[in-house]
């Protein structure tokens, strides 16, 4: 290999202060891994020295406690974009010591090349193999990956040999021409390779090398309970009924899921169903569950921009990895998560939230309406897109004191109008053809908590006349109800 050989250290000397960089990873499938606590061993030797020290972060999304968690804490971070979920970084946004911008997973590297984000000087990703010509095969995530390398001045490469290259032909690379010369995006069916196994680059802009032997180091999620397992159950006897009766097309179409425990429960009712047929997905992250229903065979062939499985599965996943080659491909996120393909494939889409107004708006990244958790993600690339746009959470959290099911969230990822289907562990409402009293009442009676629907029906109640019967003196006595007394059973005290 004729590019140089750096210790993470030697890497990280290369940063300076204020500069844009983007890391690959969207989970830890795909992440780099040493290079980041590098640098904030940096920030930290340059902030004891009396020097300022920071730079701006881009990301494929979620990343590990070695980025966002050393970077954040280490006071390294002017800024960070898009999606996170790390629980140190978000005490930081929410002090707020760094400028966090939430954005559409499918857009960011896109933005950038128009100019509307700052541009990327270094650009810093995971893979298993390069050549001296300055060909790259990525690990278990596209990710951002392939914009961040073609963007940015300079590249720093973390070779990470504990992936054989041999996962280069998973791998589908393509990324759009500009507005002016996009073509069609010829993916018709999720099994549709349109791109290349591997990224070329000009070699002159790899600065260094810097190797590494290490798991993704994927942490399994929660187990489900009863009350995931009910969402799950609910969701799909759904989708029977929707299949049954002929609004779902017989050649079943393409599953996207989110990620955690709720998510991971409804795949796996998929997978017990006897009335869907075996199906594909079209999704951006492929968890443990989705391992299990390729194996079982409930899943047919999974396009997606990670393979998040922990490492017993993804130990199988590589062993067999010649059984599995043929049914899986990993695409850059422009590319899963991207309108036009959604749209003509008719993906249904099942995402989660945190809570549910009674009229189909959903908040799936603020708590109280200002505290940052985790971000939109991808779920609104999905919602808006797809032909089937279903949202789920359990009814009630804190045992009880909260409702998911609020007369107006305190903060609005998706609007009503992506909104089809919302999904509790109560049941299931279909908004669809519904207007605002209507989708009031139906999500009422399906879908929230016994002991909190006559609060709601109250609330409804105290807007005869309008369209939408929103009263703005009581729409947040839920949440004030809660911060005041924690618990929003005494919202009634108030209404």
């Amino acid at each position: 290999m004729k590019f140089t050989r750096l210790t993470p250290d030697e890497a990280a000397e290369l940063i300076q202060n204020g500069e844009t960089v983007g890391i690959s990873g969207l989970t830890p499938a795909g992440a780099v891994k040493v290079v980041p606590g590098a640098i904030a061993r940096k920030a930290e030797a340059e902030h004891a020295a009396g020097r300022e020290f920071k730079i701006a972060l881009f990301t494929g999304g979620s990343n590990t406690q070695e980025v966002d968690g050393a970077l954040s804490n280490a006071h390294a971070l002017i800024s960070r974009t898009p999606f996170q979920s790390n629980p140190d970084m978000r005490g930081h946004i929410n002090v707020p010591d760094l400028h966090y911008y939430d954005q559409h997973l499918s857009v960011v590297t896109q933005n950038m090349r128009y100019g509307h984000l700052p541009k990327i000087k270094t650009a810093i990703v995971e893979v298993c193999d390069v050549t001296d010509d300055g060909e790259l095969t990525f690990t278990t995530g596209a990710n951002n990956a392939a914009g961040f390398c073609m963007l940015a001045d300079r590249i720093i490469l973390e070779l990470n040999t504990y992936h054989s290259p041999k996962i280069r032909e998973i791998h589908d690379i393509y990324l759009p021409q500009d507005y002016t010369e996009r073509k069609a995006i010829e993916i018709y069916r999720p099994w549709d390779r349109i791109g290349t196994k591997t990224l070329k680059v000009d070699p002159k802009k790899i600065v260094g090398v810097v190797e590494t032997h290490l798991p993704d180091g994927v942490k399994p999620f929660k187990p489900g309970n009863e009350t995931t397992d009910r969402i799950g159950r609910n969701i799909v006897a759904f989708l029977e009924h929707e299949y049954q009766i002929g609004r779902i097309p017989k050649e079943f179409p393409p599953l996207q899921s989110g990620i955690g425990n709720v998510a991971n429960a409804v795949l796996a009712a998929m997978g017990e169903s006897h009335i869907l047929p075996p199906f594909s997905m079209y999704t951006e992250v492929a968890q443990d569950t989705v391992f299990q229903l390729l194996k079982s065979g409930r899943c047919t062939f999974l396009s997606s921009t990670t393979i998040t499985f922990t490492e017993p599965l993804m130990t199988e996943f590589l062993e067999n990895f010649d059984h599995y080659k043929d049914r899986i491909l990993l695409r850059p996120t422009e590319i899963t998560n991207n309108p036009e393909v959604i749209r003509r494939m008719g993906v249904i889409s099942m995402n989660t939230a945190l809570e549910l107004d009674i009229f189909g708006h959903v908040n799936s990244s603020h708590l109280f309406g200002s505290k940052m958790v985790n971000g939109i993600g991808g779920a609104c690339d999905f919602a808006r897109a797809s032909s089937l746009s279903i949202f789920s959470c359990p009814s009630v959290a804190k045992e009880g004191t909260i409702s998911a099911i609020v007369p107006m969230v305190t903060h609005v990822d998706q609007p009503e109008h992506d909104v089809d289907v919302i999904a509790t562990e109560q049941g299931v409402a279909d908004l669809r053809g519904l207007d605002p009293r209507q989708r009031a009442e139906a999500i009422i009676e399906r879908c929230a908590h016994p002991d909190y629907r006559p609060l709601l029906h109250r609330y409804v109640e105290l807007t005869p006349a309008g369209h939408i019967p929103h009263n703005l003196e009581h729409c947040f006595d839920f949440h004030k109800a809660y911060q005041k007394t924690g618990d929003m059973h005494n919202a009634a005290d108030l209404m």
